[in-house]
């Protein structure tokens, strides 16, 4: 077990421009799985970005006791590591080679080459996502869900002690939105570790997250267990809607709407 632990303090960030995020403050111990919860434009992104230190920032963010800020990027890359919304390639490369792009931090050289460890790392992670079968074939062919299948495996066999989310069931269907949250909170529970992950479908926070947070305006608005935040007043003043009651609505049309005879 790792025993990683992260606590962030009076955290700002954003763009060139007014604080995007301010004074936020949250800590995670080993194998919490985190969600962080909002209406557009509150902030999730940049909170995740500022906290793997890919933006400029005020505050202060420790793993372990250590300040990133001092880290390398190389040294923050095994500790760190962050899915975004959207992922970028320009090269044909094959559903392996990206995957293996994760192992770089633990390379030595300009070129690293894999090592056994590495390999099987990699063998491993391709296996559990489904995506071995689709090893030698080139990314640009994939559909959005395997794309964002295989920018998953690169994340996970970056090996860090926590993962950061923004939206990662993103162009997946169901099947694959709950396999891929319940597999990355046994990943917490087993390793140690820490997910961290920004969610816009509620009932995939409440169904999965240990504890939520919820951001309004760049702010903190509540903190807490899953079923107390995604029942607070503060979650109807972010959302302008009461959310729990068109949950309970709409799941009174699965209960009383006609089913398939499968008898």
């Amino acid at each position: 077990m790792r025993g990683t632990s992260i606590k962030v303090q009076a955290l700002y960030a954003g763009y060139k421009g007014p604080d995007v995020i301010k004074n936020i403050a949250l800590e995670a111990a080993p194998g919490d799985f985190l969600c962080i919860v909002g209406p557009n434009g509150s902030g999730k992104s940049t909170l995740l970005r500022a906290i793997a230190r890919l933006i400029p920032c005020r505050g202060s963010v420790t793993v372990e006791g250590r300040d990133t800020g001092v880290l390398k990027r190389g040294e923050l890359a095994k500790k760190i590591a962050l899915l975004g919304q959207t992922s970028q390639f320009y090269f044909p490369y094959t559903v392996y080679e990206t995957a293996a792009l994760g192992r770089y931090a633990y390379g030595k050289g300009f070129i690293p080459k894999l090592g056994k460890e590495d390999r099987e790392i990699i063998d491993r992670t391709l296996k559990r996502l489904e995506l071995d079968a689709l090893a030698e074939t080139p990314i640009t062919v994939l559909s959005g869900g395997q794309l964002q299948r295989v920018f998953l495996a690169r994340t996970l066999v970056q090996n860090p002690a926590i993962i950061l989310l923004d939206e990662p069931t993103n162009h997946l269907d169901l099947k694959y939105q709950v396999e891929l949250l319940r597999y990355l909170g046994n990943w917490a529970g087993e390793s140690g570790g820490i997910v961290i992950a920004v969610l816009h479908d509620l009932n995939l926070a409440r169904g999965f997250a240990g504890r939520v947070i919820l951001l309004d305006g760049g702010e903190l608005r509540a903190e807490g267990p899953a079923a107390e935040v995604l029942q607070s007043p503060a979650l109807e003043a972010a959302y302008g809607m009461d959310i729990p009651a068109f949950m309970r609505s709409t799941l009174k049309l699965w209960e009383t709407s006609p089913g398939p005879d499968y008898e």
